[in-house]
């Protein structure tokens, strides 16, 4: 094949088909076809190359338990396997607590899956591989027999009547509410029936016609808005495992499933270990009357035997078979080498490979970041080396000796964290979920705003009749103790009040119409910065800018160093700023998002553009903490550049204040980060191109005034 070929993208499924050849199909496929072969070995399988054979394995041998060593180790199987195979086939089944079994804070998400991963393998609907670890196994699950007890179908094709199954749902522990938007409620309107299960991510609306069901559609709890339409839904109460009847999952599924461990002598020596220590906690419990601890934990011996009882594909990352394996397969694969984005040794290792005749495959979730490389190997004059673009990526690469194959990821190369994403952390997702916790958070005395009658306290829920039917309101007092209930349903009049630290604020009186008063001294204050913006704006519309020149090989080096992958919304946001910086108008750009969310690193990547072309960035920070923070952050991404980043604030000497002023008038200093010294008379820029402000709310209006000279021109 010639060196200088150009490759399609292909996607995963064209990477097995590669991967799994017949000689490697027919080995695995003899080896689970004979009955007697009990425990099977697969040898020198690095990377994602197990989740590639798991994935090929065919569904006659029914649902397949894999266990990680740990929960990431689980979790990155769980990913490989949902990116082969879909969501849908894979199911992750997790510990129910937060942190571990000892301190005993369940957590809601977890006890989803771990219900639904019960109902889905006893509803038999396609589900082909559960994905665990020995934290999850060593906790119990309720029998069969408890699932169905506690389980209800409704379907559109057979009568329902409302009142029983409002019924049902009290005698299996829901909780009546006006409101649902958390597992284990349920709540009524005439004719319509809001129920939220543990065996779905999502709450189930039904609109009930006479003795019928007229419509089944799952909702959002962030909207309220009805979503996806079904015929027919199964609805779990929380399994209670404490019972005589909880058993362990190895147990629940039987001798007949295939489960497949990377140690098992680990897995049973982590359950016992577990079993072992709630042991002893319960015990000190037991001494004050409640024993129930313990019962959350399997009996170690009984898990182990039924572990030892199902048929075991035991696979490995070295190259020594399990001495109890009756058949091995070894597949011949080593581990992705460790570059460390040297690019020269990525460029000479390619070479070789390709020189014995490997063909290489680059794993990514983004053409974007292959057109990347690509470039990266164009501007280093390394026309020789092809590679095949798979998207999207799995965790981890590998060397497949037998086939001849190279397989590279993205973030494996440039030393990104790879992250994956269980179905829980939807279920953790929305925004009214999370006020409505909050509100559970707040605490009686705790400042409130409501919009129509200002700040008051926070005194307690409570439960009245409204037209006969109970309601949860929310009690608020006001100045003369005057009192207002807010209903459940008008949360979204009300905020907790966020103002100076330690100041509190003045309770409003009702009926004065001083809130009103201060809320149109608001809008007409608000209408004097909309006009002093305008007036702004449309002076930078006729300044004309400078215009950027389009990113060269240092800024795509500096990007591809980012060790964690760019999220959807960091992706579009650089995109945007450089697209406004290489545009001849000066840029008006404002970057919102939570602590963490990558801010920080599109305001390096702009930052670095305007050096490149000689043109300085001011920082502007409302703290001296911050300013040092962000020294150092920029300092540490633009390490091995040429660029240099100075910082400015009344932690730096006079000495060392003068020489840098010294330096930023002269053009010596790329990068300025500084506190209010930065706007000073006494600051001089040689040619500046970008000005950044953090937090810029923090700023007060005589900064501001001085910033409009300032940025008149600028980005």
């Amino acid at each position: 094949m010639p060196r200088h070929q150009k490759y399609q993208t292909l996607t995963l499924t064209d990477l097995s088909a590669a991967f799994l050849t017949p000689a490697r199909r027919k080995a695995i496929t003899r080896a689970l076809s004979d009955s007697k072969c009990r425990r099977i070995g697969l040898y020198n399988m690095a990377g994602s190359s197990p989740a590639m054979l798991f994935a090929s394995i065919d569904s006659s041998y029914g649902t397949m338990i894999i266990v990680g060593d740990s929960p990431d180790d689980a979790g990155y199987i769980y990913h490989d396997l949902t990116r082969l195979m879909g969501e849908e086939a894979v199911m992750y089944f997790p510990s129910s607590y937060k942190r571990d079994i000892k301190y005993g804070q369940l957590d809601g998400p977890s006890r989803i899956l771990r219900t639904e991963t019960l109902s889905r393998w006893m509803a038999a609907d396609g589900l082909r591989y559960v994905v665990t670890y020995p934290e999850a196994l060593a906790e119990k699950v309720a029998s069969a027999k408890d699932v169905s007890c506690h389980t209800i179908v409704l379907s559109t094709r057979t009568p329902a009547d409302l009142t029983e199954t409002q019924k049902w749902l009290r005698d299996n522990g829901f909780k009546e509410v006006d409101y649902v938007y958390e597992p284990g409620q349920w709540a009524v309107r005439g004719s319509i029936l809001d129920i939220f299960g543990y065996s779905n991510e999502l709450p189930y609306r039904l609109d009930f016609f006479g003795d019928d069901i007229d419509s089944i559609r799952t909702f959002n709890v962030e909207t309220q808005l009805s979503e996806q339409k079904l015929t027919e839904v199964s609805i779990t109460s929380a399994l209670d495992a404490q019972s005589e009847s909880g058993m362990s999952l190895m147990e629940f599924v039987g001798d007949k499933t295939l489960i497949a461990l990377r140690d098992a002598d680990y897995t049973v020596s982590r359950i016992r270990a577990i079993a072992e220590e709630q042991f002893s906690a319960s015990a000190m419990i037991a001494e004050e009357g409640d024993s129930s601890a313990m019962s959350q934990v399997v009996d170690a011996d009984r898990a182990a035997a039924a572990l030892d009882a199902m048929r075991q594909i035991r696979f490995t990352v070295g190259d020594v078979a399990h001495k109890e394996c009756t058949a091995t397969i070894d597949f011949q694969c080593s581990p992705q080498a460790l570059y460390h984005k040297n690019f020269d040794l990525i460029s000479d290792s390619f070479s070789r490979l390709l020189a014995d005749g490997y063909t290489l495959y680059i794993l990514s979730d983004s053409e974007k970041q292959i057109e990347r490389l690509r470039a990266i190997f164009a501007d280093r004059g390394d026309s020789g080396i092809t590679f095949v673009p798979v998207i999207p990526t799995l965790h981890q690469g590998f060397s497949d000796a037998a086939t001849h194959k190279c397989v590279f990821t993205d973030h494996q190369i440039f030393d990104r964290f790879h992250k994956y994403n269980l179905k829980s952390d939807r279920a953790r997702s929305g925004k009214l979920a999370l006020s409505l916790k909050e509100l559970g958070q707040i605490e009686v005395g705790d400042f409130i705003v409501h919009v129509d009658h200002g700040v008051g306290k926070f005194a307690g829920l409570l439960r009245t009749n409204v037209n006969g039917r109970t309601q949860e309101m929310i009690k608020l007092v006001y100045a003369n103790d005057d009192i207002i209930f807010v209903s459940i349903h008008a949360l979204h009049k009300l905020a907790k009040y966020r103002g100076k630290e330690g100041v509190p604020p003045k309770v409003n009186k009702l009926g004065s119409g001083a809130w009103n008063k201060m809320k149109e001294r608001t809008k007409s204050r608000l209408k004097d910065i909309a006009r002093d913006l305008i007036k702004l704006y449309a002076a930078r519309r006729d300044e004309a800018g400078y215009a950027f020149s389009p990113d060269n090989y240092l800024q795509q080096e500096l990007e591809a160093s980012f060790i964690y992958e760019d999220t959807p919304d960091q992706v579009t946001a650089t995109a945007q700023v450089k697209a406004d910086m290489e545009s001849p108008r000066p840029m008006d750009r404002l970057i919102c998002g939570d602590v963490g969310f990558g801010k920080t690193e599109i305001a390096v990547r702009a930052a670095f553009k305007a050096a490149v072309e000689g043109k300085q960035t001011a920082l502007l920070v409302p703290t001296t903490v911050l300013a040092f923070q962000h020294y150092n952050t920029f300092s540490q991404r633009l390490e091995n550049l040429p660029v240099r980043v100075e910082y400015l604030s009344r932690a730096r000497t006079a000495r060392d204040t003068k020489a840098i002023l010294a330096d930023l008038a002269e053009g010596k200093i790329d990068i300025i980060i500084g506190t209010h010294k930065l706007i000073g008379k006494g600051v001089q820029f040689h040619d500046l191109g970008l000005l950044i402000i953090d937090e810029e709310q923090k700023f007060g209006v005589a900064v501001k005034e001085k910033l409009k000279q300032m940025k008149v021109s600028v980005d």
